[in-house]
């Protein structure tokens, strides 16, 4: 007997999702009809994973834990999903985010109309909308047998991470992994190179990752970005980013190899 294909429900209320209670743990639903009453919603297909095909909307309201289902931030559902189904949440939140961004034409003020699963036209003047992400980079300076480490003001905890900013027009990502962490530390870097990307949906962003050596200067704190600056040797680490950043993977790497 055939049974119709299933489809992944990425379901959010505001930056909640929804997470179903299986088996002793979290997954994301995974069934042929939508699990919740969503009658306006628009659904956005977004990829397929396992063979089936992976659908995200926003619900009006929250659902209210119970035995079957758990709503958690994106952040936290990195804690309870494999890797492959918070990625997807990830896209699901990132196209979400998309469509509550380009409802109107930003040349003519014009309501746009979606086309294709990530493009909208303007039915004016036709000029074309598809998601935008913001580029970061991620900078791992080390000097001798140690690393700088920061403290961001917008940090999320009392932890430490990496020198990161945004890329800005007319620079290559190199140059501004060597501008930024001169402008929030005032020191200089030689010998930049690629570590790693990694998408980041908050809300829509793209970080890359660099390895740098220092070449000279003293710290000097951007006090409107950081509260702290230091190099720090294995032996005397202060609290790092969680598991779910590209940060963490960095320093865990040069933990690893110095």
């Amino acid at each position: 007997m055939n049974t119709l294909p299933s489809t992944w429900w990425f379901i959010f209320h505001n930056d909640q999702l929804l997470l179903e209670k299986k088996d002793g743990s979290y997954t994301i639903p995974r069934q042929q009809e939508i699990p919740v009453t969503a009658t306006e919603s628009i659904i956005h297909e977004i990829s397929t994973l396992d063979n089936s095909s992976c659908k995200a909307l926003v619900v009006p309201s929250s659902i209210e834990d119970n035995n079957q289902y758990l709503m958690v931030d994106l952040r936290s559902s990195y804690d309870y999903l494999p890797e492959a189904l918070y990625n997807m949440a990830g896209k699901a939140s990132e196209i979400l985010y998309w469509d509550k961004t380009s409802t109107y034409c930003p040349v003519c003020g014009t309501q746009t109309k979606q086309f294709m699963p990530i493009a909208k036209k303007c039915p004016t003047c036709s000029f074309e909308m598809f998601p935008a992400i913001s580029t970061a980079i991620l900078a791992l300076v080390r000097k001798g047998d140690s690393v700088l480490l920061v403290r961001a003001r917008n940090f999320r905890g009392p932890f430490h991470g990496l020198v990161a900013g945004f890329l800005e027009t007319g620079e290559s990502l190199e140059e501004c992994a060597q501008r930024e962490v001169l402008e929030e530390t005032g020191l200089t870097i030689k010998n930049v190179t690629y570590f790693g990307s990694q998408p980041w949906p908050f809300p829509s962003g793209l970080m890359v990752g660099f390895i740098a050596d220092y070449e000279s200067g003293e710290i000097q704190l951007q006090e409107e970005e950081l509260t702290s600056a230091a190099f720090y040797s294995k032996d005397n680490l202060p609290e790092l980013p969680r598991k779910l950043s590209l940060a963490r993977k960095m320093i865990d790497w040069w933990l690893e190899n110095s």
